[in-house]
């Protein structure tokens, strides 16, 4: 019912910035809140920042004064701005949706990722 494509990773240098995007294609559903999420090598998938539809935002504390995350409620995209970019940034970012019934979650959605690299 959802189809998420992630886009704008690369390879950044320290202290440089890049943007992501996510668009979200959704088929007969309500989608709630949107939010990328990484996993870098060896480290367990974390949150990095969520934004409902309403635009209520939520922070990884790693990603506060740094990361922007913003939406499009009406087309269902969400981009991530990323600045002052360091090693530790170095992951798979993925984007994330979650689908609502009745007021209440009901599935989730991810994307397949796309790898940020940040490294001089």
């Amino acid at each position: 019912q959802v189809h998420l494509v992630e886009s704008g990773g690369g390879l950044v240098q320290p202290g440089g910035s890049l943007r992501l995007s996510c668009a979200a294609s959704a088929s007969n559903t309500d989608i709630g809140p949107m939010g990328w999420y990484r996993q870098a090598s060896g480290m367990q998938r974390e949150l990095v920042a969520t934004i409902g539809r309403r635009e209520n935002t939520l922070y990884a504390n790693s990603a506060k004064g740094r990361f922007t995350i913003s939406r499009n409620v009406a087309n269902n995209t969400i981009d991530l701005q990323m600045n002052s970019l360091q090693p530790a940034d170095t992951a798979i970012y993925y984007c994330y949706a979650q689908t609502m019934y009745w007021g209440k979650p009901r599935a989730d959605y991810w994307g397949q990722g796309t790898l940020v690299t940040v490294s001089s």
